[in-house]
């Protein structure tokens, strides 16, 4: 089986400013935008987390769960560069990384031979290289594929490791909630439940055409997920899907024609963004997203060319007219073509 390592920096943010500073270790803190300025949290540390603060939460519900919150507005560029830091170190043992973002990544180390070419050992060593020379702890998970690597990273987290082996594959996955499976939100878990499918084994009860019957063609990859199953490969060539931009606002927006007025500064933006990436890419698509004041939000997409940015302003006012309330938050994005992959066939080690 493939060997892969999948890396996860507890509470990264959080956890570089409580090194820089160690009286934050035992206090709650954040990283996060000031509630004044209707700011949301990026991450917290696990004394936070305790008050049911987690990311994407609004500042101000944040300091209502938590007044004592100690709030820190974040320094990225000090973030990049400990990230710098621990991407060098896994570099030392393999060039096959795939980063998802700063602070995590998948890695590949079934070719390698250094550890007597084991994955548990490989991972403790990169786990102990981080602490001493980064000053921060990271949670791994090692498994034959992404999927389990990346659910087993999450076991035993702060600071743990799991492994799953071949062998354990069975009885790992058979228990596991369908939540923890990539692709199944809210509303899929709802669907699943109400048809009971609530883990890993109850998918298996049901036939692929029973899945695709009810979930489409996401019905034949849950039923490969659920048997633990996953082919794709670890690839340092992340196809980014899409680009986009949003800002919240001060003071809530409550017509749609105010809203309409805030395109043309979104969309430089946005063009920006688009013009500094690094791979040239063809968008396929528009999307607008707007979040209300009570915190619902919703989306709008159409298939379009970057010359078509015109139907920005019709795709807003169908997504205002959704809601029809005060706006807090304004986003716009393109949607990218895919990159073709490269097709080759990765050979199978045992772990």
């Amino acid at each position: 089986m493939r060997k892969i390592i999948h890396c996860d920096c507890d509470c990264f943010y959080a956890a570089v400013e409580m090194r820089d500073d160690p009286s934050l270790i035992n206090i709650p803190i954040a990283i996060g935008g000031r509630s004044d300025r209707r700011g949301v949290i990026s991450t917290c540390n696990y004394p936070a987390r305790k008050f049911g603060i987690h990311s994407a939460m609004a500042t101000a519900q944040a300091l209502k769960r938590c007044p004592q919150l100690h709030l820190i507005s974040g320094n990225m560029q000090k973030y990049r560069d400990a990230s710098k830091q621990i991407f060098a170190i896994y570099r030392e043992i393999t060039d096959q990384i795939e980063p998802l973002s700063l602070d995590e990544a998948f890695l590949d180390v079934s070719d390698i031979d250094k550890f007597s070419g084991s994955a548990t050992r490989i991972a403790q060593y990169l786990r102990y290289r981080v602490e001493k020379e980064v000053g921060i702890t990271i949670s791994a998970g090692v498994a034959p594929n992404k999927f389990l690597a990346k659910i087993a990273s999450d076991w035993n987290k702060p600071n743990g490791l799991k492994v799953v082996t071949p062998n354990d594959v069975e009885s790992f996955v058979q228990h596991l909630s369908v939540k923890k499976i990539p692709g199944v939100g809210k509303k899929t878990a709802e669907k699943m439940r109400s048809i009971g499918i609530e883990t890993c084994e109850h998918i298996r009860e049901k036939s692929p055409e029973f899945l695709q019957q009810y979930f489409g063609t996401f019905g034949a990859r849950i039923f490969e997920l659920s048997h633990g199953i996953d082919n794709r490969v670890v690839s340092n060539q992340r196809d980014t899907k899409s680009v986009s931009v949003e800002h919240t606002f001060a003071a809530d927006i409550d017509s749609c024609l105010s809203c309409i007025e805030q395109i043309s500064a979104l969309q430089q933006e946005l063009q920006k963004r688009y013009q500094n990436l690094k791979q040239p890419r063809k968008v396929s698509g528009l999307f607008v997203k707007l979040k209300f004041c009570d915190f619902t939000q919703t989306t709008v997409e159409q298939q379009a060319s970057i010359s078509q940015q015109s139907l920005f302003k019709d795709m807003l006012v169908q997504a205002y007219e959704r809601g029809a309330k005060p706006v807090r938050l304004i986003g716009l994005g393109y949607r990218l073509m895919k990159v073709p992959e490269r097709n080759y066939q990765q050979l199978i080690l045992p772990i």
